[in-house]
Formats: structure tokens, sequence, C-alpha cells
């Protein structure tokens, strides 16, 4: 396993050739092709898994809960009181992209325990690898700029535009400058955050599992902390500071 090409590529599952009507110069590159690369690709698994879970759920509801509807039930109420504890009456609005990022973050940040790469060991190389879709800094920055762009218009909305300026001075005009490096340094934190913790683990996983001669369930047992533990953490403060950076704009 060459661990140095795995942790730089992300590798191209498909191209789209673009008509040469279409075809652009970027950079001083000429694009002739859309390339699909493995992060696009494990993005739209999880949303296929999402959407199937959802539809499977959802399909034979029944007035008096039972098995898994006993535990979406549950968890539509635990993300709507948490909206709400720091929300107020504006919960309903932010709720359900509150919920649904979280559902993303934590999908694609667990869905390598179905890897064989999990249970690999002894230096084997498997016959395919799933890779959390989170190490790649081009998806956390892309979920950190609407997070952020869901903060700027929410306190637009709310506020209008002037109060939205008037703000900005608050507490003193002097805070002018700080207040406008927020919409900066918030998503550029929510992102590495993310995505550092998520590629910290891999990088992990990935020595333990090609350097160390341990038993195969190792490898397995390590993997339910960095992938799946991990995974929960990140996903949980990457929703919860959102939370605190929407109910910050609408207070």
């Amino acid at each position: 396993m060459n661990i140095r090409e795995t942790l730089e590529e992300f590798k191209v599952v498909f191209s789209i050739p673009l008509p040469e009507s279409l075809a652009f110069t970027f950079l001083g590159e000429k694009i002739t092709a859309i390339t699909i690369n493995e992060t696009v690709v494990l993005s739209w698994v999880v949303m296929a898994l999402l959407i199937a879970g959802a539809l499977l759920i959802t399909r034979k509801l029944q007035e008096i809960p039972r098995g898994a509807q006993v535990f979406l039930e549950w968890a539509i109420e635990f993300c709507n009181t948490f909206s709400a504890q720091y929300l107020g009456r504006r919960a309903k609005v932010f709720a359900p992209y509150i919920g649904t990022v979280f559902l993303f973050l934590l999908t694609a940040n667990i869905i390598p325990v179905l890897s064989p790469v999990s249970i690999a060991a002894f230096n084997i190389e498997p016959p395919f690898s799933i890779k959390p879709p989170t190490r790649d800094i081009n998806l956390t920055a892309a979920l950190s700029l609407l997070s952020i762009v869901l903060v700027l218009f929410s306190g637009l909305k709310v506020r209008g535009f002037k109060g939205w300026c008037k703000n900005l001075l608050h507490p003193v005009p002097l805070m002018l400058p700080f207040n406008l490096m927020d919409y900066i340094i918030r998503p550029v934190s929510l992102c590495l955050r993310l995505f550092g913790n998520i590629l910290g683990g891999f990088i992990i996983m990935m020595l333990i599992e090609v350097s160390l001669p341990v038993p195969i369930f190792v490898p397995v047992i390590l993997s339910l902390y960095f992938d799946f533990f991990d995974g929960l953490i990140q996903a949980v403060i990457f929703t919860f500071l959102t939370t605190l950076f929407v109910a910050e704009a609408v207070e």
C-alpha cells in the first residue's frame, strides 16, 4: 500500500467529456472534461444511504410508533429540542438544516467502518477501501461555506441590512474589523477542525494497518474509535458550532 499516494491523491472515478464549444481555460490549463473523483462519488453514496434510509423508515408510519419509528421520532424530537434551546421560536426554520448536516457528517465520517481496510492486517492490500470523504478539505470547505452563508443571510433576514451593519459595530465601533473577520475565521475554523481530525484518524489507522504486526481484531477495535467515535464527535462539534453561530446572528 502506497500511503503517500493514498493521502495526496483523490482518484478520478470517471470523466464527463465536454463538447468543444463548452471547453474553457482555467489557470492556463484547457479544461475539456469534468472529472468526478472519489470524494464526490462517496458523497453521493452517503446521500443515497440517507435518502434510502429515510424512505424505508417512513414508508409505514404508525400512530403508535414501533421499531425504527421509535428511534426516528426520538431523533427528530432531540434535534428540535436542541435547536429550540439555542434558537428559540426560530428553531423550526433551522432544525431541518442542522439535522441534515449532522446526519450527513456522521454517515460520511463513519463510512470507513464498512470497508475491508478496517480489518486489513499483515500488510495485506484489500480489494477495495472506503475512505471518509471528509478527509478531503474541498468537502469540509464547502460545508463550512454553506454554514457561514446561512449565518450571513439569517442575520440579514432577521435584523435587516441596517440592523446587521449596526451589529458589526457592537459593542463599540472599534470592533468593526474584528466582527468582519469573523466571517472569514469561522468557516476556516470549521473547515480545518473537521478536516484535520478526520484526516489524522485516517492516517493513524493506515499506519497501524500497514506497519504493525498486530492480530486482525486490533485494527477493527481501533477503527471503532477513529472511524466511529471520533467521527461522531466531529459531527457533533461541527453541528453545535454552526447552531451557535446562527443563534448569535439572529438573536
